[in-house]
Order: C-alpha cells, then sequence, then structure tokens
C-alpha cells in the first residue's frame, strides 16, 4: 500500500489501490526502486549497476595502494577517460577539462573573467537558478549589468527564441549565459545560430549543456561557443560528480580552476597550463569521471544503433508522453516537437501559491504523485508559483504505460483539486 513521508498508509484513489505499470525491458539494468515510477531522470540522473560495479572496482584500486593511483596512475588514466569523453563531444581532449558538475563549470568560466562597471551579461528568463544565482554573483562584485530576455513559454517556434536573445544585444554585451536545454521547461534552445551571431561580434558565449550530452547529438568543435560545460550523470548515466567544461583553445589560459592548487606554477612542458591546473585541484574521488567511459560504453551498446538509436528512442518516448498528457488534461502542445529532447513540460492548472513553502519548495501536487501513486516526477514552478508544469523524462528503462498511469494519476489529483 502506498503511504507518506511518515510511513502512514495513504487511502486508495477512486477507492481502490494505483497499480503501478510494469517495468520497462531495460529496467534491470539500473538500481532503481521498482515501486515506483520513475519520471525524473532529468533532475540527477540515474547509473546502471554495472558501471556502478566499474567504480567500485574502481575505488578498490585507489585504496589499496594510493599513492601508487593517485601520485603516479590518475593522470594518464584521466587522459584516457577524457579521451573518449572527447570523441563523444566532437571535441579535442585537450579542450576539456573535468569539472564535478555543470554548476561548478558556469562558476569556473564566471569566476575566471573579468568583468567592468557598466558591462552586460545577458542571460534568458529560462536560465537554471543556480547558474543565474552566480551570474548576478559575478556582475554584483563589478558593478555589471544582468540582461534578461524573455523567452516566451509555450511558444511556437525556435525563431522566438533567438529574435529574444539577439533583440536585447546591446554595445556593452560581453558574455551570453545560455542553456542548451532549459530545465524548468525542457526546452532544446537553438544555440547554434545564436553563437554564431555573438561569437562573429566579439561576444563570447557560455552553454550550460548541464542536460546535453546524452541526450542531443553534439559537436563542440563546430559549434564554436568559448565555453561550453556540461554533466556526464545525466543523459550519459555516468557516476554523480562526473562533469566537464570546454574551453576554446585560445582562451584557456584565462579560465582557472574554482580551487587554485600545485598546477599554478608547474614548470611541466609536456601539457598545457589549462590540463595541469584542472587534472589536480587538491585530493578528489577521480572515480566518477574514469567511471564516464564505461557509461557510454554501456549505455552505447544496448540497441543495434548505439547512441544515435537511444538518443531517438528517447526522443519519441518523451514526444509520446507528453501527447498523452496534454490529450488527457486538455492543453495544447506547448512548443513545437523540434525543441524537444528527452524532457518535456507541459502546462498544468495554477496551484496555490500559499501551499508551495521553503526550504524545498515543493508543489503539494508532487508530493501527492508520490505518495499515493509511487511517481516520482517534477512539478516545475516556473516563473514563479502559482504557475506550474509538470515535466517527464524518458530514458531507456522508461516506456509509454508509465506515462499513461501519470496522466490517469494527474487527471484524478486536479479533479479532486477542483472539487476542493
Amino acid at each position: 500500500m502506498p503511504t507518506d513521508a511518515s510511513g502512514r498508509v495513504l487511502p486508495p484513489a477512486h477507492g481502490r489501490e494505483p497499480r503501478l505499470p510494469a517495468l520497462g525491458e531495460f529496467a534491470s539494468l539500473w538500481t532503481l526502486d521498482p515501486e515506483v515510477t520513475f519520471l525524473n531522470h532529468g533532475s540527477f540522473g540515474a547509473c546502471p549497476a554495472a558501471v556502478l560495479r566499474a567504480q567500485g572496482e574502481w575505488r578498490a584500486r585507489l585504496e589499496r595502494q594510493p599513492i601508487l593511483f593517485l601520485g603516479r596512475e590518475v593522470e594518464g588514466l584521466l587522459d584516457e577517460a577524457r579521451a573518449v569523453l572527447a570523441r563523444f563531444l566532437g571535441a579535442a581532449a585537450e579542450d576539456i577539462g573535468f569539472v564535478p558538475n555543470a554548476t561548478a563549470g558556469v562558476n569556473t568560466v564566471l569566476r575566471s573573467l573579468t568583468f567592468r562597471e557598466g558591462d552586460e551579461l545577458l542571460v534568458t528568463d529560462h536560465e537554471y537558478n543556480a547558474c543565474r544565482n552566480a551570474l548576478d554573483f559575478v556582475a554584483s562584485r563589478a558593478g555589471a549589468k544582468v540582461v534578461v530576455a524573455p523567452i516566451p513559454f509555450p511558444l511556437k517556434s525556435a525563431r522566438q527564441v533567438e529574435e529574444a536573445v539577439l533583440s536585447r544585444v546591446g554595445e556593452r554585451t560581453r558574455l551570453l549565459l545560455i542553456d542548451h536545454v532549459t530545465s524548468p521547461t525542457g526546452l532544446v534552445l537553438p544555440v547554434a545560430p545564436i553563437v554564431r551571431d555573438l561569437e562573429r561580434r566579439g561576444i563570447r558565449c557560455l552553454i550550460d549543456g548541464a542536460h546535453a550530452p546524452g541526450m542531443l547529438p553534439l559537436d563542440l568543435g563546430e559549434l564554436g561557443a568559448s565555453y561550453y560545460t556540461g554533466n556526464c550523470h545525466k543523459w550519459l548515466c555516468a557516476p554523480k560528480g562526473a562533469g566537464f567544461l570546454h574551453v576554446r583553445r585560445g582562451l584557456q589560459p584565462e579560465i582557472r580552476p574554482l580551487a587554485i592548487s600545485h598546477g599554478a606554477n608547474s614548470t611541466r612542458r609536456d601539457r598545457s597550463l589549462f590540463l595541469l591546473e584542472f587534472g589536480w585541484t587538491g585530493t578528489f574521488d577521480p572515480t566518477p569521471f574514469l567511471g564516464v567511459a564505461e557509461s557510454i560504453r554501456q549505455l552505447g551498446s544496448l540497441l543495434p544503433g548505439g547512441w544515435p538509436e537511444l538518443m531517438r528512442r528517447n526522443r519519441a518516448l518523451a514526444l509520446e508522453g507528453r501527447g498523452l498528457l496534454c490529450r488527457t488534461l486538455a492543453v495544447p502542445s506547448p512548443s513545437p516537437e523540434e525543441m524537444i529532447g528527452s524532457l518535456a513540460s507541459v502546462p498544468l492548472p495554477e496551484g496555490d501559491a500559499a501551499a508551495v513553502l521553503p526550504p524545498l519548495f515543493i508543489d503539494p501536487l508532487q508530493d501527492a504523485l508520490l505518495d499515493r501513486y509511487r511517481i516520482e516526477v517534477p512539478i516545475t514552478l516556473w516563473p514563479a508559483p502559482p504557475h506550474r508544469f509538470v515535466r517527464i523524462s524518458a530514458q531507456l528503462y522508461n516506456h509509454v504505460e508509465q506515462y499513461e498511469y501519470l496522466a490517469e494519476a494527474l487527471q484524478t489529483l486536479l479533479e479532486e483539486s477542483r472539487r476542493g
């Protein structure tokens, strides 16, 4: 029987206990709770059991001889892992530094750059809150101005995004921070034409690609952004704590890691200062980074078409799930299909802003879905309560019956809410 957070058994919906949909074909490869319908891969990802075992083997090797591993072997091992990741991203390994996550990558760039009073830093109103906070912080210290480009949502075309961003560019614009895939709304933004336009004008672009690796085909060399950071623990399904920062070769001397360590005064000439500094920022656990190659190999071997087929499958499932929700809730699709990857958001009726309380700011509907139906899915409060959306994810372990189950649960709970 479903229970709430305190363990109290909850009454069944419609006078009966909800029936969880069966597990998907590939669910056994993950260690997810079989009693939960997990539709929130986008928040923190989920790591397959085989990748976790590989990480455990790396950890055991480290602890058998820490001096040998961290003092002599880890640099070469990280080089190998970075080479695999670079091929996957369409980049040169020498242009990538490992960071714990995309938020750390955004902070690394922003804290490395020098801004002056009156400079303008451009961002959209869909930017991930943590990274927007970092932008506000560096702007306030420098006396720079944060300029926000509002992007409508729902929207009809990607061109609306381009127009919204480019219309806010001025003579004092120094940097654009933009999501490749937005976290609150699940939109794939048209970063390529925006980057081409701004970089040609000498305006640097910092792409927050937290969700993109493993969701979208990437060619960072072709994209040409000054800076691109992403997570490996989300759609690549690597262990938690694995992210990367890609910096265009000529800009690397000014980008320093958040922790300045031994590499800063190294006299070595066999590798760049960029690799020396990002390769060692103090004692750390390198096993999440070493697990990236295994996650790329494991997931790439599950379907005959490899990663391209996996990305296509996830996208098709996200679109199918979005369609089910839109039809059940009688709302139009909020964005064109070409702006959807493996995430999709659907508008919901306005909630009760007073019921969304700190510190977690979780809408009661999200708790009800978990407590009564054992569905883990986020209700995103964007741009602020009472406005809200349900955001679904689609990963290989998901299947269409799970979205049908979610649609039924939402319909019931929203109807109960309307009746008071």
